[in-house]
């Protein structure tokens, strides 16, 4: 089917849990030259607002150790809402919870320095799951 003149198919969104800013900035540089959309949250808190609200997002990334509220939390919260409980989410962070992030409902883990090589692909393999 042909599109139709001047349409854009809208990126796909991913909500950034991050407190350190140049992480947080590395990150959503990356991910956005892979042509997503970044939105960025600096605490846990924040990102209970944003995953409360409206806001599309396809995906959660978000680190353990934030300000407020933890990442675990995160998690347990995104996943106990109906409109998020099926968004694929990334535990991205350099404490060393990988059974706690899947007991909480995250899809991958990573470690932060480790694993940044295998991030775009987790977010790209678990953006293909969900869509």
């Amino acid at each position: 089917m042909e599109r139709p003149r001047g349409y854009h198919k809208m990126p796909l969104t991913i909500l950034h849990v991050e407190d350190h800013t140049v992480v947080a900035d590395a990150v959503r540089d990356t991910l956005e030259a892979e042509g997503w959309r970044v939105v960025t949250c600096a605490d846990g808190a924040a990102a209970l607002n944003r995953l409360a609200g409206d806001e599309a997002f396809d995906l959660l990334i978000t680190d353990n150790h934030l300000p407020y509220v933890n990442g675990l939390e995160v998690v347990r919260y995104a996943r106990q809402l109906p409109h998020r409980a099926a968004m694929p989410v990334v535990m991205f962070t350099s404490v060393d919870c990988p059974a706690e992030a899947r007991r909480a409902g995250a899809d991958a883990f990573l470690r932060k320095p480790e694993d940044v090589n295998e991030l775009v692909p987790t977010v790209a393999r678990l953006l293909r799951r969900g869509a």
